[in-house]
């Protein structure tokens, strides 16, 4: 046995079971011991996509994502989407090959620092020095992503490592660093507090049944990030929706009048809190983001299983606040707005997996989450590209329909996942909003450099014939009654339907 087949063997006793990547060169040992697992390897057709359906294999279903490269051309072609990870904190293991330990810092063929260049974009980065280290780093980091999950690790394994029947391995044992000093003065301004109110963040997914318990029980009204939408319903009075630059105007009743905010699992970001208020209390396994006065670094259930919480009752004074969402141009034909209710309409249970532009500031706009991990997008970096590679990443983790709403422009970002798709046969079905330019950046040029549009316009492809090339059904729809007959259909993907719509601009955060 060699280290390559003892990390496959330990991927396999942490219950992995899938991972996205390609084969190549250095990372070839590695590749030889998966061939004889147990794990399903999902053969992506960029890097990108590979490091991409990890991230969102992790945001739909909870579960660590795995994504492998080989040396330099095949471990920066992640960097996009580690990047994307990293800004909004999802765990996942990142394993590149390299050179052998000889050629490191040496002109050699494919040969780069590549723990030095990927370690901005990741939350730890390895670089073993024989099979030891290198069994040592993926407990360490397998612990980390399950128990700290702050976002990528990566190990980065040279050949010989791989081949190396030189090395020990033994079980790790740790003790998260938390600091729950601040418990006591947290309890005493929940005490005191008669407008409690809670913002909850991706960190706090985990803990939906305890904190709906809590809310039901005592009252206490609920905002969100874009990325906890649906740990409370969106249904119920009690989530007041979302907090921030895309506020409510009953959350933002609420933020303003509340006298003690305790937000669990946020990042506490400038989209979230524009303003750090004197009561907030900050709940994070990140002490890195903490902010405000009542910082508690550590777990949001271990924070819970330590505060008492009692019955208020402002809810019956925030719920006198008008909450409807008006949006103009929802029934005319051609708008992306009016486009994009009827698809949430038709699939409102359904993961939602949204990309980059003015269509995913209509999606989360107008998606109404009954649950968590309903609606996936890349908040912190916003790349272009993310949706359909992290759609096939959710379709592989659950196995459940999954929708796509995207742009001609995000489509052709990794239209060549396509083949991806195909070859897993998943339950994805791709929503192209085609306006044929990039919307956004012609309404950033238009409103505030008063410039006509420049470079924006796109000359697209058939859409439909190329989704055909690559053996996938496909339709196009420019009206909005052709769109209702296709949504009326029992539609399973791979499925591409192209929508023609018009250039619109997005309402801007007031």
């Amino acid at each position: 046995m060699n280290v390559s087949d003892k990390i496959v063997e330990i991927l396999e006793s942490e219950d992995v079971r899938d991972v996205f990547g390609i084969p190549g060169e250095q990372i070839m040992p590695l590749y030889k011991a998966l061939s004889a697992s147990s794990i399903n390897h999902v053969l992506t057709r960029h890097e990108q996509a590979a490091a991409h359906a990890a991230d969102g294999y992790c945001r739909s279903s909870g579960k660590i994502g795995v994504c492998i490269a080989t040396a330099s051309p095949g471990a920066l072609n992640f960097t996009m989407a580690l990047a994307t990870a990293y800004k909004d904190n999802v765990p996942i293991l990142v394993l590149t090959g390299d050179n052998e330990l000889k050629h490191r810092g040496s002109d050699f063929f494919q040969t780069l620092p590549q723990r030095e260049i990927l370690s901005h974009i990741v939350q730890d980065s390895y670089n073993p020095l024989n099979g030891t280290e290198a069994l040592y780093c993926l407990r360490a980091a397998i612990f980390a992503l399950k128990n700290n999950p702050k976002g990528p690790i990566h190990i980065n394994l040279a050949k010989d490592v791989l081949l190396s029947e030189d090395f020990q391995d033994f079980d790790l044992c740790y003790l998260c660093e938390d600091d729950l000093s601040n418990i006591s003065k947290a309890q005493e301004l929940i005490d005191g507090a008669e407008r409690p109110l809670f913002i909850l963040g991706a960190g706090a997914i985990t803990q939906k049944d305890n904190i709906e318990e809590i809310v039901n029980r005592c009252k206490i009204p609920v905002t969100t990030t874009f990325h906890a939408k649906g740990i409370i319903s969106e249904l119920d009075d009690l989530n007041l929706g979302m907090v921030g630059i895309r506020s409510t105007s009953r959350a933002k009743y609420a933020f303003e009048n509340s006298d003690c905010i305790i937000a669990l699992g946020i990042k506490g970001s400038e989209r979230t809190l524009p303003e750090i208020p004197e009561n907030l209390i900050h709940v994070n396994i990140n002490r890195d983001v903490l902010v405000g006065d009542y910082p508690i670094h550590g777990k949001v259930e271990d924070f819970l299983a330590n505060i008492r919480f009692r019955k208020t009752g402002w809810i019956d004074e925030i719920l006198k606040v008008a909450n409807d969402l008006k949006i103009e141009g929802i029934d005319c034909d051609l708008k992306p707005q009016a486009a994009i209710s009827r698809i949430l309409e038709r699939f409102p249970e359904d993961i939602i997996v949204s990309d980059a532009g003015s269509h995913t500031t209509w999606t989360t706009l107008l998606k109404k989450s009954t649950a968590p991990r309903q609606l996936l997008f890349s908040g912190g970096l916003a790349p272009m590209g993310y949706g359909l590679p992290a759609a096939i990443g959710a379709g592989v983790a659950t196995s459940q329909k999954v929708i796509v709403i995207n742009g001609d422009g995000d489509f052709q970002m990794n239209l060549q996942e396509l083949a991806t798709l195909k070859e897993n046969d998943l339950d994805v079905i791709v929503f192209i909003l085609n306006n044929s330019q990039f919307g956004i950046i012609r309404q950033w040029e238009e409103t505030f450099y008063d410039m006509d549009p420049y470079q924006v316009n796109l000359k697209n492809p058939d859409f439909v014939k190329l989704a055909s090339s690559y053996g996938i059904d496909a339709v196009r729809v420019d009206n909005l009654d052709d769109l209702d007959l296709v949504l009326g259909k029992n539609l399973s993907g791979p499925l591409i339907v192209e929508v023609i719509v018009e250039s619109e601009n997005i309402p801007l955060p007031k």
